[in-house]
């Protein structure tokens, strides 16, 4: 096997010896593989980070698998290791602020303005996130603004936001108990915060970012085998753990991306009457095929949707048009 990549990295253990570790990449005859090596005093281990053919692949592994020894402690002997940066990108406004609020939450604060979100997205009926971030909220229930100024100098927070729920937000902080961790403005956070506990911090949020990835590309894999298989919706749902709405949208993305996955929608639409698939077709046609609802609406009675069950006419209407997309496109390219 040929090495292709080698680099040291350390660890410091509060003045004692410190962990030597290497991580590595090789490649023989078409098979990549990357590992881990890791010496503590005279024990040396061995892990095997991928092994596979596909580079990419091996490069999400890589960042995801990386980022967890870095916010653990240890660092490069040599900078490189990401594409000539280590991935910390020094100490932004912002980012001290969201990393200060995870370090010091408050927790009770935080579940009284997650209580309000609720009710506040019943009540205008929108989704949650579109009033206010899990991290928006936890930024104003750590730091506490008692003015709109203060608000407005949180990120997150802009003039129309300010305006809209400011007030609100403002009058449970100053009814709130306890006192605040320190006045605004907030630049006394960056004395606060030890720079390795924020490097480590950083770290872990692309920990957390890196893993989301790995774990799509792995799905995204097992749909893949199991459409060479043969397999249908319901068997991908049992190989994979996804659920069929969630399923459906990963065969929409690979459809867009190039794959087709024509022969699972043919086992789905199988029970499905060819003058049906075609009246769906022609709804198609004569509405667009951005929105579903109206197709939906245009096609069946409520009785008719009640009896046959709206998620799966809506699945129906899915699959169908991931085939009609696929012909305009070719039509498109023909011309």
């Amino acid at each position: 096997m040929r090495i292709i990549f080698l680099n040291s990295l350390e660890k410091q253990q509060n003045g004692t010896m410190p962990h030597n570790a290497q991580v590595w990449i090789g490649e023989e005859e078409g098979i990549w593989r990357m590992g881990w090596n890791e010496t503590i005093a005279e024990s040396s281990t061995e892990t095997i980070w991928y092994e596979g053919a596909s580079w990419s692949e091996m490069l999400h592994v890589y960042r995801h698998q990386l980022v967890i020894r870095l916010s653990e402690g240890f660092r490069p002997v040599l900078e490189g290791i990401w594409d000539g940066q280590d991935g910390y990108q020094g100490r932004g406004v912002a980012q001290k602020l969201l990393c200060y609020s995870d370090l010091h939450p408050n927790e009770a604060l935080y579940s009284e303005l997650s209580l309000w979100r609720r009710k506040k997205a019943a009540e205008l009926r929108k989704p949650p996130y579109m009033i206010a971030s899990n991290r928006l909220l936890k930024l104003i229930s750590v730091f506490r603004p008692l003015t709109n100024e203060e608000l407005m100098q949180l990120p997150g927070v802009g003039a129309a936001k300010a305006a809209e729920y400011g007030q609100e937000w403002i009058a449970m902080m100053a009814s709130a108990a306890g006192e605040r961790p320190g006045h605004f403005p907030l630049d006394w956070v960056d004395r606060q915060i030890d720079d390795e506990v924020y490097r480590a911090w950083v770290y872990k949020q692309k920990e957390a970012k890196f893993r989301m990835e790995t774990e799509r590309i792995t799905v995204r894999r097992k749909i893949m085998d199991e459409a060479v298989r043969g397999s249908n919706l319901e068997g991908i749902c049992t190989a994979t753990g996804l659920q069929r709405r969630e399923l459906v949208e990963w065969l929409e993305v690979l459809e867009k991306d190039g794959y087709s996955m024509d022969e699972i929608i043919g086992k789905e639409l199988e029970g499905m009457a060819v003058e049906d698939i075609q009246a769906v077709w022609d709804t198609f046609e004569e509405l667009g095929d951005q929105l579903l609802k109206p197709v939906l609406q245009r096609l069946y009675t409520a009785e008719a949707i009640e009896a046959a069950g709206q998620e799966t006419l809506y699945e129906r209407l899915r699959l169908i048009r991931m085939r009609f997309r696929r012909e305009r496109s070719y039509n498109r390219k023909a011309v």
